[in-house]
């Protein structure tokens, strides 16, 4: 251990000596979104898509003097009160001058209003025709990834080439109107050929209206819907532990064109909602597509696929076997900090979902063709507090609830708590919240959080979750608990960023022989420190520990270098990893192309290296380019199945082309 000791401190004096002269090409809300993120939202598309969409927010701003309440509930960093202190704000004094009067609004804390200017604009309030097409434009973009490695798959295996390429174009009017195609294709999969004779793969076709009369939002083609807590629908975002403290368990109702290339959870047909009146609004929406499904001998459907994944014959075998007809709606009041919604989904499929319910924890899983659920989202929001909860049931009565309250102590310290209470017997195709088992169901717990800023150079979160499952789990064959326990902070001072994270999380699973209970325990560590001043730089050391009933570690130490100048941005990093096995596993976040998450896992001993060149040609046009290399030292076969590469290590090439006009 010594020689990596060594090796940590020779990554911080090469910070140290480049901090006086770098820049990082990675806006404040990548930053700000890496450090909410934890183990189990790294990677998953929840994160992804909320990556893109704020991608998507920053690249078409919203104009604050005419923007909705639905529009500031996309922002998932922004809490209740602070949005309807931004409402009441333009509704009492009209139309903003500038970026300068969110001074003027208290619960807006630096941070907040730093981020909220990267997605916003001051503009006019007029809503006339000249308006919208003033700010109007198009906008082209096509990305390819190439790599230089061969899989067991590309030469046997599967139907298509080794390069992943999409592409999409996107015409807006202010934020009012957006109508696009995104057109994608994952390595491997045919183009062209076989049964994809149109081309790409999967296809998104959209068209969204805002603030349009008494039509405050109209989706044609396909979308995402978010209703109350995300007890009965939420294909739109959610978020983790940490950034719970964030937005302090703000509940949300949003409809949203789908322009990513997830080919999960997103609906097909139309959406709208109507503002009836200054105080009630109605949402409405039909949707019927195909879902890629894994059938039963019989032809009832066994599981639903979400990966989007048709690469071989078996995998194009299961493209759209299942046909999904979905319908629902809300009906929502809300004035003066209060809000009281009644939502409900009904969703009928073509073939009878019936999973396997051999296993214990598969015996409560959804089955059947008809899907109801009904819910009533309520809350308060007042200046020092604010109340938020969902109550749902499915249409065999089984009960799923969710509340939080969340108290402004005073400014710069806030405290919430959040209970939620998932039965085993509660089943929802689109439910999505909060929860330590990644699901909406067979769960209870109580979460508290604290967010604290004594000073204005420090911030403090801290939160202690605990969850008890009645019912059998996947490697747990009985009731169980978790308890998960967070630590963060972080400095900054001038033009330096502090930070320290440290994570306890206890669980328990079956022990080898399944007749007993085992505790599984898992203590990790980060520590960063960053400078931004023209050039910047961060370094950063992660460290893993977990014991069931053997003992893991992992580290990973990595240094975030950049520089920009005019027309000309460039990235690059470098990190060393060595764990013992999967439970000491490590990430790497790195910025990457517009619209393309990058999230790295790493096992095992090696490095990654990574760098890429940002130029603008013109000011219409402009390239990126990304080269990101992975040695692996402790093996010569990478991958397993048709993803074995013969080799140690994986290089491949990011290249991504935008268009203006």
């Amino acid at each position: 251990m010594y020689w990596q000791v060594r090796l940590v401190l020779l990554l911080f004096t090469i910070h140290c000596s480049l901090s006086t002269s770098y820049a990082q090409d990675k806006h404040p809300w990548e930053e700000a979104l890496n450090e909410v993120m934890t183990l189990e939202d790294a990677g998953t598309t929840a994160w992804e898509e909320t990556y893109e969409l704020l991608c998507d927010l920053e690249l078409h701003p919203m104009n604050l003097n005419s923007v909705t309440r639905e529009q500031l509930e996309q922002l998932p960093f922004l809490t209740a009160q602070q949005v309807e202190d931004i409402m009441a704000y333009l509704y009492q004094y009209g139309p903003m001058k500038s970026e300068a009067e969110l001074m003027m609004i208290r619960s807006l804390d630096r941070e907040r209003r730093r981020l909220l200017t990267y997605f916003i604009y001051i503009g006019e309030s007029a809503d006339s025709r000249q308006q919208l097409f003033k700010y109007g434009h198009h906008e082209l973009m096509a990305a390819a990834r190439i790599p230089f490695y061969e899989r067991k798959g590309d030469s046997n295996g599967y139907l298509g080439y080794p390069y992943r390429h999409w592409l999409r174009y996107q015409l807006t009017y202010g934020d009012r109107v957006k109508v696009g195609l995104v057109g994608s294709q994952d390595a491997g999969e045919p183009f062209f050929a076989n049964c994809n004779k149109t081309g790409y793969d999967y296809y998104s076709l959209y068209l969204q209206l805002r603030n349009i009369g008494w039509l405050e939002s109209l989706v044609l083609g396909r979308y995402k819907v978010s209703l109350g807590m995300g007890l009965t629908i939420n294909s739109s975002f959610s978020l983790g532990k940490v950034a719970m403290l964030q937005n302090l368990g703000r509940a949300a109702n949003t409809l949203r064109a789908h322009s990513s290339r997830s080919e999960a959870d997103y609906l097909q047909g139309a959406a709208a909602t109507f503002r009836l009146s200054k105080a009630l609004s109605l949402t409405a929406f039909a949707s019927y597509r195909g879902q890629d499904a894994t059938l039963n001998k019989d032809g009832t459907a066994a599981t639903i696929v979400t990966s989007g994944y048709h690469r071989t014959e078996t995998e194009m075998e299961k493209k759209h076997n299942l046909k999904n007809a979905t319908v629902g709606g809300s009906l929502r009041y809300q004035r003066y900090g209060l809000h009281v919604g009644l939502n409900t989904v009904y969703t009928h499929l073509d073939r009878r979902l019936t999973p396997n319910t051999s296993t214990l924890y598969r015996r409560h899983y959804a089955q059947g063709n008809d899907f109801t659920n009904v819910s009533i989202d309520y809350g308060y929001v007042h200046h020092r507090f604010a109340v938020q909860g969902e109550t749902a049931v499915n249409a065999h009565g089984a009960l799923a609830t969710i509340n939080s309250v969340s108290l402004q102590l005073r400014d710069g310290l806030s405290l919430m708590a959040l209970q939620r209470f998932y039965s085993y017997r509660y089943t929802a195709l689109y439910a999505r919240s909060f929860s330590d088992g990644s699901s909406v169901q067979n769960e209870s717990g109580l979460y508290v959080g604290l967010a604290w800023q004594p000073s204005p150079y420090l911030k403090l979160m801290a939160y202690g979750d605990y969850a008890y499952f009645p019912w059998a789990k996947y490697q747990v064959s009985q009731s169980s608990y978790a308890q998960d326990y967070l630590l963060q902070a972080t400095y900054t001072h001038s033009h330096w960023t502090w930070g320290g994270r440290y994570r306890l999380r206890l669980r328990e699973r079956d022990n080898a022989e399944k007749t007993a209970l085992v505790s599984r325990t898992e203590h990790r560590g980060r520590v960063s420190v960053a400078y931004d001043n023209g050039w910047s730089s961060k370094t950063q050391l992660d460290v893993g520990f977990t014991a069931v009933e053997q003992e893991e570690k992992g580290l990973m130490v990595s240094e975030t270098l950049g520089y920009a100048w005019r027309w000309l941005r460039l990235n690059g990093g470098f990190g060393y990893f060595k764990t013992d096995g999967y439970d000491s596993r490590v990430y790497l976040y790195e910025s990457g192309p517009l619209y393309t998450y990058s999230m790295g896992q790493f096992q095992g001993e090696g490095w990654r290296c990574w760098l890429m060149a940002r130029a603008a040609i013109g000011r219409n046009l402009s390239l990126t380019a990304k080269w990101g290399r992975t040695k692996y030292t402790d093996r010569e076969i990478v991958g397993s199945g048709y993803q074995q590469v013969d080799g140690s290590a994986l290089s491949d090439l990011d290249v991504q082309l935008r268009w203006k006009f």
